[in-house]
């Protein structure tokens, strides 16, 4: 289960996002989307969890949940739409 995470302080890349998320269950992969030209964070990422069950526990657990001063918005990751 791929899952969205927003509003992330500047400061997290993926392994922190990792830690963060690595309490629910087994994380396959954590990313934070960079700018392609600083590579400066852009804020967001996506987890990937090998169990949907943990990916929808991560998403009720963390919604809302403050990092370093920011509140997180954590859901499903949907398809980019055109």
């Amino acid at each position: 289960m791929k899952v969205y995470v927003g509003n992330l302080p500047y400061s997290v890349d993926g392994n922190k996002l990792k830690e963060l998320f690595s309490t629910f269950g087994e994380v396959t992969e954590a990313t934070v989307i960079s700018d392609k030209y600083s590579g400066r964070s852009k804020g967001f990422g996506f987890i990937t969890f090998t169990n949907d069950e943990d990916g929808k526990k991560a998403v009720g657990e963390m919604n809302g949940k403050e990092v370093e001063g920011r509140e997180m918005k954590v859901n499903e990751a949907r398809p980019r739409e055109e």
